[in-house]
C-alpha cells in the first residue's frame, strides 16, 4: 500500500512523517510523533482513552485515519503543563485524587479542556453528561467529577488567562480567515468520511 505523506501541528508544534492511509492517528501521534500520552484503549470509540483536540474539537483519535488530519492543529496532553507548572485542570486533578492508575486520564484531561472552554458554569449534573463517553475502572468517577467542578470554579475566576492556548481552541476562534476558511474545508471532508465524536450513550 503506497504511503502517503503527512503534516500537521501538534501543540503548536509541526509534525511530518509518511504513513499508509489506513493507519491511525492515534497511532501516528504515539509513534511517528514520539507523543505517548495519548493513550490507546479499546480502538473502537468506546472508552475515550485516546480522545485529543482536533482544531478545537474533542475527537477519538483511534477512530481517525492520519491522512485525515493532513494540514489540523492537534491538541495532546503533553501540551497541557507548562514545564513542571501543571495546568489547573491537571492541578485540580491532582488535588482531588481523581486518577488512580492513570490510564484513562490523557483522554480526561482533555475533554474536560474542551468542555469548560465551552462550557464554564456547570451543574454535577452537566458535569457527569459530559465525562459520559470516558471510562474509568479505578475511580468511581465521584473523584473526577470533584476535580472538573474545582477545575471550572478555578478557570472562572479569571486567574488563569492562559489556560486556552492557541492549539486548543476552536477553528472559528481564529482572527484568520483563510486559516478558519481552510479549517473548516477539512472537518467537512472529515465528516463525511464519517470521523466520529466523543459523545457516548449515558451510562446508567
Amino acid at each position: 500500500m503506497a504511503v502517503r505523506k503527512i503534516a500537521l501541528r501538534i501543540n503548536g508544534k509541526t509534525y511530518t512523517g509518511r504513513a499508509e492511509p489506513r493507519k491511525l492517528l492515534s497511532d501516528f501521534i504515539r509513534e511517528d510523533c514520539g507523543l505517548t500520552g495519548t493513550h490507546v484503549g479499546c480502538e473502537h470509540g468506546v472508552c475515550g482513552a485516546c480522545t485529543i483536540l482536533l482544531d478545537g474539537e474533542a475527537v477519538r483519535s483511534c477512530l481517525l485515519f492520519a491522512v485525515q488530519a493532513e494540514g489540523a492543529d492537534l491538541a495532546t496532553v503533553e501540551g497541557l503543563a507548562d514545564g513542571d507548572r501543571l495546568h489547573p485542570i491537571q492541578q485540580a486533578y491532582q488535588d482531588h485524587h481523581a486518577l488512580q492508575c492513570g490510564f484513562c486520564t490523557p483522554g480526561f484531561l482533555m475533554t474536560t479542556l474542551a468542555l469548560l472552554r465551552d462550557t464554564p458554569h456547570l451543574t454535577e449534573t452537566d458535569i457527569r453528561e459530559a465525562l459520559a463517553g470516558n471510562l474509568c475502572r479505578c475511580t468511581g468517577y465521584q473523584h473526577i467529577v470533584a476535580a472538573v467542578a474545582a477545575a471550572a470554579a478555578a478557570l472562572a475566576s479569571g486567574a488563569h488567562p492562559d489556560a486556552y492556548p492557541p492549539f486548543a481552541r476552536r477553528v472559528g476562534d481564529s482572527v484568520d480567515p483563510a486559516r478558519k476558511e481552510r479549517k473548516r474545508n477539512a472537518a467537512n471532508d472529515r465528516r463525511t468520511t464519517g470521523a466520529a465524536s466523543t459523545r457516548r450513550p449515558r451510562r446508567t
